[in-house]
């Protein structure tokens, strides 16, 4: 039987994995997805996270750990706010110490 799950169907079942206190990048996203090409599409399907109470898209950031500025919920305070809700640290730059948090620390490095 074919796979009928959307490219943003198979984002989402993604950031749900991610546990609370843990942070993934949109990179991590797309590969736990199936594709790593699809880093992109993995923010703009978190910018349309149709359910922010299931899908904890806050705990996606970019590589070097920095929230985004254009947070779809709130801004970048707020996703900040939320991560730290969950635990999760921020270095002197603002940054989540990746080593730490990142739900993958060895891709993280």
């Amino acid at each position: 039987m074919e796979d009928k799950m959307t490219v943003y169907e198979k984002i989402y079942e993604a950031v749900k994995q991610i546990p609370r206190g843990r942070v993934a990048s949109y990179g991590q996203v797309a590969a736990m997805a199936g594709n790593r090409g699809w880093a992109r599409a993995v923010g703009n399907a978190l910018h349309r996270n149709p359910n922010p109470e299931s899908i904890p898209c806050y705990r996606v950031v970019n590589s070097r750990g920095e929230v985004s500025r254009a947070f779809a919920f709130g801004g970048g305070n707020r996703q900040r706010e939320l991560l730290e809700a969950d635990g999760v640290e921020f270095d002197k730059n603002g940054r989540v110490i990746m080593e730490k948090y990142c739900i993958f620390p060895r891709l993280c490095r």
